[in-house]
């Protein structure tokens, strides 16, 4: 009897869920990465600024984070490192890494970091990768996955320990993620239509246009009539061309000058805008006010909508701490200091200004009371 008989690797379990007629083969994870729909994403917030501001206040509602090491040595060098390490060569910091990192998520679903290293093994810098860069690949079983260049060839990564990628709620079955933009370009192409709506009907009947009539008075012949009418029209556009001065406009006899359309609406689109941007803004989770949107005047965060805000919030901090943990537990190991690590992130205070001095000025006047009670007690 062998005492210390090799023990076998486990077999790769079968998939009861399988759709195939051999239940023993495991399902391949699709790749749907598509660039042209990252493309399609990034023009909608160049042609929806609504959408740009608020993908842009959730990464600044993000809040700050600090990285807690086991012992002092690695708290020290992990502060350094956390405010100095290069970031794509024009940055500082992983809180700016983290920060493009979360905005690449939100608009592709999907987001690709580098870390870079010196030949001895230390981290020079952070990279943040464009989305389409690296593309996942199903593995040999059903928890891994490879990681490969989306160029010709799709060459393996040689190391993919050093490539952070995240997936914003990823489809069952897949190995792509959700963008937070998906279901808006229907959306926002009849936003933009209702816009090219109201630029053509500006153009027709919002640019003034004046009528200017002569009455020649009785007598006058249809010779001097006709060449009193060029006269004003020559004149009446010269006035209206030069717009280095405002001229006057002087003539003799019945002239008559009024503006055409004025007293007509170009055209209300303030109930369809406003639905559609109501439908953007449900689907960003962003209250309107924080986007600079009021559907009415003394409109404020309600409880449940700061709730709803928190939670996205949390669920983002959620997916971002480990791709954070990771490049501590990469820095610490190539400074051969304790890896064990923590993330802490500050507080989420989505309340109004006006309440926190409200409070502050409460405790302060509780503080004083309490003080004088002291004093005379």
């Amino acid at each position: 009897m062998r005492l210390f008989s090799k023990r076998k690797s486990p077999r790769v379990p079968e998939v009861q869920t399988c759709t195939t007629a051999d239940r023993g083969i495991i399902p391949p994870l699709h790749n749907l990465d598509n660039p042209a729909e990252f493309r399609l994403y990034r023009e909608l917030r160049e042609k929806v600024p609504v959408i740009d501001a608020a993908i842009m206040k959730l990464v600044r509602l993000l809040g700050e984070f600090r990285i807690v090491c086991a012992d002092d040595q690695a708290q020290k060098a992990m502060d350094e490192f956390v405010s100095r390490v290069p970031v794509g060569g024009v940055s500082t910091g992983l809180y700016m890494f983290i920060c493009t990192y979360f905005d690449q998520l939100l608009t592709c679903g999907k987001a690709v970091g580098e870390i870079a290293v010196y030949e001895d093994g230390g981290i020079a810098a952070l990279y943040n990768a464009p989305a389409d860069a690296v593309t996942l690949c199903a593995g040999d079983n059903l928890v891994d996955a490879r990681m490969v260049h989306s160029g010709v060839g799709k060459k393996e990564i040689e190391h993919p320990e050093r490539i952070c990628v995240t997936l914003l709620n990823p489809q069952p079955g897949t190995l792509r993620g959700t963008s937070i933009l998906s279901g808006l370009p229907f959306v926002s192409d009849l936003l933009m239509k209702i816009f090219r709506c109201v630029g053509q009907n500006f153009e027709r009947a919002g640019n003034v246009r004046f009528a200017v009539t002569y009455n020649p008075p009785a007598g006058a012949g249809a010779v001097n009539a006709r060449q009193r009418v060029k006269e004003i029209a020559e004149q009446w556009s010269s006035a209206m061309r030069d717009k280095s001065r405002v001229c006057d406009f002087v003539s003799v006899g019945d002239v008559n000058i009024r503006a055409i359309g004025a007293d007509s609406q170009i055209l209300d689109c303030d109930v369809p805008i406003r639905h559609v941007l109501e439908q953007i803004v449900a689907k960003l989770s962003v209250p309107p006010f924080l986007l600079g949107l009021s559907w009415s005047s003394t409109e404020r965060m309600s409880s449940q909508q700061a709730d709803i805000l928190t939670s996205e919030l949390e669920h983002y901090r959620f997916l971002l701490t480990p791709v954070i943990e990771k490049i501590a537990r990469a820095y610490l190991n190539a400074e051969r200091l304790d890896p064990r690590v923590t993330v802490e992130w500050s507080n989420i205070s989505l309340q109004d200004e006006t309440e926190l001095a409200a409070a502050r000025l409460d405790n302060a006047r509780a503080m004083q009371l309490e003080q004088s009670m002291e004093v005379n007690g």
